[in-house]
């Protein structure tokens, strides 16, 4: 059979071929392969799928394997740093290492002790000679306290240590299979062959006793597999993934990712099983040695009810990969009982939605890992097309658990009036120095509320927000690595780089607005390249404002980016873009600012109509503060107070040169106080907001970049979305 290509887009090929005497359609992504059955109907009335499959979220599948890549290499770092400051502390107690065991089941006689002394030994192999030092009880006791130091995870894992070698028996321990989930297939990946190459050149640990570095031990689940295309590309373009669990409560998805594996020809790596993912991430919780390092939740919906076993069965310091597609209740006030029964808060209307569907996802994950003495650092948080794509570290540290409250935030938004918003926080954390020098912190409850039931800008009701996340929503250090590793990609495998480049770019801008407060190699006693952040801090500056908005609440013109940009950047304030929403931007100017901006706007470049704004709109309340207004409103007031205190014409001409002298003293003491007392902010009161000088540079403001990038995603095909679920078989 000749095979016929087509393309459903610009990254999947899909062609038919003949496997074990049987027609599949194959679908080619990335280095893998997958194999399903054609449906002769699918096409023409749109039935189910047996095994879901949505080639729009390539996007998400390529991102995935490039941040799993970027945090295993800087997991293969930690884990040799570690290695390399027991062996130097071994080394300098005068110590060679942990003593091995002995088999007692055979005897040899020690040729250096007398015919009376003899102890039981087991016999020389290559893979212990007969010189290897033995080692006292105390020295042993000495290793095993330093293997459990304060740098190593609290609840150790396999994935944790050098991988066992193939012929050591002593160390390859194995659990029984939880008994109502089945696997397919055997588990074989964990173990590395003796002086074997492996896929980031380095030779392992040899029969002839040689030490080189090993490869790390990564160990990854797949949850929700379905097809198991992550799977298969975890393994096929991840160097440092060694064995990837492919979990589905269907069996019909289980036997495709076992025919997958097959095909592609990895099924020494990869783990079918059958069963419920919660399932079996209590099972591994139970089994503690057999954490994973990276846990990926791609489900159908929300990934809210395995939050619980997945932040527990992933190990210390390991990475929890979370995706969400249900938008229509993270990211939106349809529904606010069911996101609040979900994620334990609501989001609002408007356009900050999505970057709030974000933050009530966190705070989830947040509070599920809090319980547990988990702490929790988002690496990344990106809202893309129709879901939304986390990517947590998940820590042990009760301390940094101390922060949650200060990082919990509720937010007064203005969604039926200026689009205004002001946050509150449940709790404040303050640092103090204690006698020796040292930094540690108070805790203690925030003062409330930071608003009052009514918008300060147009009068309008407020409405509530959240609890939801408050802290960063990026590392910024793990971002760059992930660009770092774009330049050696091969655009024909990762078709999707120009978006990946883009978005990723748009979210290490978000990062400009973090003070440089975050953990030092030193003080982290971690060689890493994914510095952590300091756990104590907060987003300064979270969501955005979309220009269109605003404009279309004066009634007026909308301002171009550059000019906008520039009349922020001429004043002191720094701006960026956001990547949930096209056309927003993201500033540090406080609201009172921006709308002084907005004001100077409609009077210098594009004034209102007369009548376009009337008593009762929000726009109308706004321009009531505008400068001119304000100076036409002072003299007014002036003039009525001059007439009802004159009685004469004599007495007005006396009361209106009073009162002109008046107004230029007291206008100089003001410039003079002014000049004095330079401590006044802009922005602070009404008074000081009329004296900005607003100019509208678009040069200041234009955004320089050497290449162009794809910010923001077309859509990118027709009838794209979340697709229907698939068909449960038997």
């Amino acid at each position: 059979m000749s095979p016929s290509n087509s393309r459903s887009n610009n990254t999947t090929v899909t062609d038919e071929v003949v496997y074990n005497d049987r027609s599949y359609e194959k679908v080619r992504e990335g280095l893998a392969d997958i194999l399903s059955i054609p449906s002769p109907h699918s096409k023409k009335d749109g039935s189910k799928q047996s095994v879901f499959y949505n080639p729009v979220q390539q996007f998400n599948r390529d991102l995935s394997v490039l941040a799993i890549r970027a945090f295993a290499e800087d997991l293969a770092l930690t884990r040799q740093a570690r290695r390399e400051r027991r062996r130097e502390k071994l080394r300098k107690d005068g110590k060679h290492g942990p003593k091995r065991k002995r088999d007692h089941s055979a005897g040899h006689e020690n040729p250096n002790h007398g015919n009376g002394n003899k102890r039981l030994e087991r016999p020389p192999t290559p893979e212990r000679p007969e010189n290897i030092s033995e080692i006292s009880p105390i020295a042993e006791k000495v290793e095993q306290i330093q293997s459990h130091d304060d740098s190593a995870p609290i609840m150790s894992s396999t994935a944790e240590t050098d991988p066992p070698l193939a012929n050591d028996r002593d160390t390859v321990m194995s659990d029984p299979p939880h008994p109502n989930t089945h696997i397919e297939g055997r588990q074989s990946a964990d173990r590395i062959a003796p002086n074997t190459q492996h896929e980031d050149g380095h030779n392992h640990v040899g029969q002839n006793g040689s030490s080189t570095i090993p490869t790390p031990h990564i160990r990854v689940l797949d949850a929700l597999s379905a097809t198991g295309l992550r799977a298969l590309r975890y393994v096929k373009e991840i160097p440092h993934v060694t064995s990837v669990t492919a979990n589905d409560i269907s069996s019909s998805a289980t036997a495709s990712i076992k025919l997958n594996a097959e095909y592609n020809g990895i099924t020494d790596k990869i783990q079918p099983t059958t069963g419920d993912a919660k399932s079996l991430m209590y099972h591994t919780i139970a089994h503690a040695k057999d954490l994973f390092s990276v846990i990926d939740l791609d489900p159908y919906g929300t990934a809210v009810p395995f939050l619980d076993a997945a932040v527990q069965a992933v190990h210390d310091g390991g990475l929890l990969c979370v995706t969400c597609t249900d938008g229509g209740v993270f990211a939106s006030v349809g529904f606010p009982e069911k996101t609040f029964s979900q994620y334990g808060g609501v989001s609002w209307k408007g356009t900050q939605g999505h970057e709030a569907g974000l933050r009530l996802i966190l705070d989830a994950v947040a509070t599920s890992a809090a319980r547990y003495g988990l702490a929790v650092e988002p690496l990344l948080s990106l809202n893309i097309d129709f879901y939304a794509r986390l990517f947590v570290r998940i820590r042990r540290s009760p301390a940094d658990v101390k922060f949650l409250a200060h990082k919990t935030m509720v937010v007064y938004n203005c969604d039926h009036g200026c689009s205004s918003f002001k946050t509150q926080y449940f709790a404040q954390s303050r640092d103090r120095e204690d006698k020796k020098g040292g930094k540690f912190y108070t805790h203690s409850l925030a003062q409330g509320p930071s608003a009052t039931p009514f918008c300060d800008h147009c009068g309008f009701k407020t409405h509530l927000a959240g609890p939801m996340w408050g802290g960063p929503l990026h590392n910024p250090h793990f971002i760059t690595k992930i660009l770092d590793i774009l330049p050696s990609l091969d655009n024909n495998v990762y078709a999707t780089i120009p978006r990946i480049e883009g978005m990723l770019t748009l979210a290490l801008n978000e990062t400009l607005f973090q003070e440089p407060q975050q953990l030092s190699l030193a003080e982290s006693s971690e060689a890493t390249s994914i510095v952590p952040l300091d756990p104590s801090h907060r987003d300064p500056h979270p969501f955005f404002f979309n220009p269109s908005v605003l404009a279309r609440t004066l009634h007026c013109t909308v301002p171009s980016d550059a000019a906008l940009r520039g009349a922020l950047l001429g004043l002191g304030y720094r701006t960026t873009r956001s990547h949930t929403e096209a056309g927003s931007l993201r500033t540090d100017a406080p609201w009172d600012v921006i709308w002084e901006i907005m004001r100077e706007w409609v009077r210098q470049k594009h004034p209102i109509k007369p009548g376009a704004l009337t008593k009762g709109m929000a726009g109308f309340e706004i321009m009531k503060k505008d400068r001119s207004n304000r100076q036409l409103e002072d003299n007014k007031q002036a003039l009525r107070k001059i007439l009802a205190e004159a009685e004469t014409a004599e007495n007005l001409q006396t009361a209106i040169e009073t009162a002109l002298l008046s107004l230029s003293q007291s206008g100089g003491e003001a410039e003079d106080n002014k000049q004095q007392d330079g401590a006044l902010q802009e922005g602070s009161s009404g008074t000081h907001l009329h004296d900005l000088q607003v100019d509208f540079n678009e040069r200041l403001g234009k955004e320089v970049s050497g290449k162009k990038m794809i910010r923001y995603q077309m859509n990118p095909r027709a009838d794209w979305g979340p697709m229907s679920k698939a068909k449960v078989g038997p």
